[in-house]
């Protein structure tokens, strides 16, 4: 496949996409049941605003410090502040919104992009997607993989 033929004749155009109000675990839920390990976040009138990866979703879970426990001859003492600042921790993983996870700085394309563009943006970019948008609205993502099977002939990537 030439490297001028444009994104839009691979891009998939039913996207995963989530809302920067949706909780995170519910995100982590779609995106576990999805084939896909990250996708689009878009407002309410399908405006691309972040981008959500499983890597943000597993940050997420690592951001919790669990409490100092202290061993001090044979007894166990738990710093009192460290229990405070997991349970505060532990409030916010569990109440966190996809927005507060989210990537906010989205790198994505065109349509009318050429397949070089796209595998350039991610390549400078260190991205495995791009949404696709046409005036800031989501249109479709095209992926590394999309990409790399249309350079090596794979018939089925242009369907």
């Amino acid at each position: 496949m030439p490297r001028t033929t444009l994104v839009r004749t691979l891009m998939t155009t039913d996207v995963v996409t989530f809302s920067p109000d949706e909780p995170v675990q519910e995100a982590t839920e779609r995106l576990m049941g999805s084939e896909v390990d990250g996708g689009p976040v878009v407002d309410g009138e399908g405006r691309v605003v972040g981008m959500l990866t499983s890597d943000d979703l597993l940050v997420q879970e690592v951001r919790l410090h669990y409490p100092t426990v202290i061993s001090l001859f044979g007894a166990y003492l738990e710093l009192p502040s460290s229990h405070r600042k997991f349970e505060e921790d532990l409030r916010k993983a569990v109440g966190a919104k996809v927005g507060d996870v989210m990537d906010k700085e989205v790198v994505s394309c065109g349509p009318d992009d050429t397949l070089e563009r796209a595998a350039t943006l991610m390549h400078e970019h260190g991205v495995s997607r791009l949404p696709v948008s046409e005036d800031g609205f989501l249109v479709g993502i095209v992926a590394r993989g999309d990409i790399l099977r249309a350079v090596m002939g794979d018939p089925d990537a242009t369907t």
